[in-house]
């Protein structure tokens, strides 16, 4: 979604898949946005997209182990694209875990509203196998204000 564009602004940031790094990661993909003055509501839904794909990578992909998340941030023009990547287990039926209420964790309360929030949040969503293993999840909100 977000590859081979030429951008306006840009940044990558690798951190550790610790459930105490999520908020880090909202926040500084929402500042890094403020630049395009977006609306509380549409600052708001990168922030829920963003929390649900980084928490998807730390229950899910590393399963609380020890791994990295990836996000990268491009904005062009009005359009943010969001990448979030991790090296973890993967989804074996991707198709299937986009689905609303699926969920591999429901003794651990998972609503398995993850994806689904954050295409409904977002203006587009991708999700595939990651080539290094785990998944890429790739967004895109277009800023109306």
């Amino acid at each position: 979604m977000s590859n081979e564009i030429e951008v306006d602004n840009e940044f990558t940031v690798y951190f550790d898949a610790k459930l105490e790094n999520e908020g880090f990661a909202r926040s500084m993909v929402s500042a890094f946005c403020l630049q395009l003055n977006p609306t509380v509501s549409e600052i708001s839904d990168i922030k829920t997209a963003v929390s649900e794909a980084v928490t998807n990578s730390i229950i899910h992909g590393y399963a609380n182990k020890k791994g990295k998340i990836m996000i990268n941030v491009k904005i062009k023009a009005n359009v943010i694209y969001i990448t979030i990547a991790d090296n973890g287990v993967g989804i074996a039926d991707i198709s299937q875990a986009r689905q609303p209420f699926f969920t591999t964790k429901a003794k651990e309360e998972r609503s398995g509203m993850g994806f689904t929030l954050m295409e409904s949040f977002m203006d587009a969503l991708d999700v595939r196998d990651n080539p290094d293993g785990g998944l890429i999840v790739s967004m895109k909100k277009i800023i109306r204000a």
